[in-house]
């Protein structure tokens, strides 16, 4: 389940940056790549486990299930976070830089 819901959240992500791919103002290249590396990592470690439980990796139990899906909107959140942290720092559209500059 973690697989599956970063791979979601990498292809909407890859998605909504290609809409816009030749303006780029929001950065969504750093949410593809943070989304896109951990399917990658998940990846790896899908075909890690099923390389030690063969078939029985594809039979999890309901609750492992749920804690994978748990896992993977943790991810998906932390990766938000990154990327509004990245956003804040760079400030395309200058918003931040104009409210700190605003005189009372």
């Amino acid at each position: 389940m973690t697989l599956l819901t970063c791979l979601f959240a990498a292809i909407l992500c890859t998605v909504a940056w290609y809409k816009g791919a030749p303006k780029n103002e929001m950065n969504l290249h750093v949410l593809c790549y943070l989304y896109w590396g951990a399917s990658l990592m998940w990846m790896v470690d899908a075909v890690f486990a099923y390389a030690e439980l063969g078939a029985e990796y594809f039979t999890p139990a309901p609750a492992d299930m749920l804690n994978d899906f748990f896992l993977g909107l943790s991810v998906v959140a932390l990766g938000l976070v990154i990327w509004l942290v990245c956003l804040l720092v760079k400030d395309p559209k200058g918003v931040v830089r104009a409210s700190l500059s605003k005189k009372k």
